[in-house]
């Protein structure tokens, strides 16, 4: 186990690198700078913004700089926001965003597990085709016309729910379920096509020939062995929560840390751009670990070998 978490978080660490350096030269290859505008800036102040930003500095000494301000955790200072900090704009507009990710990332794993198993048991019954219908449009569908959709029903024309904000529990029905509508419906299809899997088994007909409750059957080895994809999903559905949340948070008017980088996007703000890039990527690498070690709690056959690092 040690081995193993030594291993994984070497290579955390060359991905973490690979992100860095790959999004430093991409704001550099971006034509314009930060300080391009519609009123143009005169050429003394503008000379004076790039020594104090150090972009009058070769390309690599900003980068080596940039390197190591990182390692010490500096993601230097706002070009747009006086005198903010990027670590303190990331931590000031994270709260939203984490509590509206857990709540999608919980939803989406309890629905969707319950529709697949549900559909399983149903197998070509009503039941079965609804919740799969149900399930291709969850996919087809994306997330931001879900969310234009249940604000122009529950909110405009029924008055049930508000529109915009963040500020108590009636306000993440909307966002939370257009955040975890795709998640939803993979989900549930993953769990159906499990499940059928498992129940058609030798052992699941060995132990219903032996007697045993059905129930029994059902919660210690047919879901238990089905909601092995769902695992392995939850990595990918992270990343699907966290970089969907961003489009979200701009349509329902939270003020997390996706409406931060949308804001960061259109103002060409460098320094939040890379460091919301790079934080994104770290939550990413330890959600993916996470999910592998789960693969030991769900089934302990699986080992966590050197082959099972892939």
């Amino acid at each position: 186990m040690v081995r193993y978490i030594a291993n994984k978080f070497f290579y955390m660490l060359v991905s973490l690198f690979i992100l860095i350096s790959a999004t430093f030269f991409l704001m550099k290859a971006i034509p314009g700078d930060p300080f391009t505008s519609e009123k143009k800036v005169p050429d003394q102040i503008r000379e004076r913004l790039y020594e104090q930003y150090g972009f009058d500095k070769p390309v690599y000494q900003q980068y080596l700089k940039y390197l190591g301000d990182v390692v010490q955790g500096d993601f230097g200072i706002s070009m747009k926001k006086i005198n903010r900090e990027v670590s303190d704009i990331i931590t000031g507009s994270f709260a939203p965003s984490l509590k509206l990710g857990l709540v999608a990332i919980v939803v989406a794993v309890i629905i969707g597990v319950s529709f697949g198993v549900l559909a399983a048991l149903y197998h070509r019954r009503l039941l079965d085709n609804i919740t799969m219908v149900l399930a291709v449009l969850g996919i087809a569908v994306p997330s931001f016309v879900i969310a234009t959709l249940l604000q122009y029903v529950f909110a405009s024309k029924l008055h049930w729910l508000p529109t915009m904000g963040f500020k108590g529990p009636l306000y993440y029905f909307l966002p939370v379920a257009a955040l975890s509508a795709q998640p939803i419906a993979f989900i549930a299809r993953l769990t159906r096509s499990s499940m059928l899997e498992v129940l058609h088994a030798d052992y699941i007909k060995t132990a219903k020939a032996k007697g045993l409750n059905w129930i029994a059957i059902l919660f210690r080895h047919v879901i238990r062995n089905g909601i092995m994809p769902v695992v392995t999903y939850l990595g990918p559905m992270t990343a699907n929560i966290v970089t969907g949340s961003v489009v979200i948070e701009q349509i329902f008017g939270i003020g997390g840390i996706g409406k931060q980088f949308v804001d960061a996007i259109s103002g060409r703000d460098y320094p939040v751009i890379m460091g919301i890039t790079i934080f994104y990527g770290v939550l990413l690498m330890i959600a993916r670990f996470i999910t592998d070690i789960a693969y030991v709690f769900v089934d302990p056959r699986i080992k966590l070998s050197k082959g099972k690092e892939g």
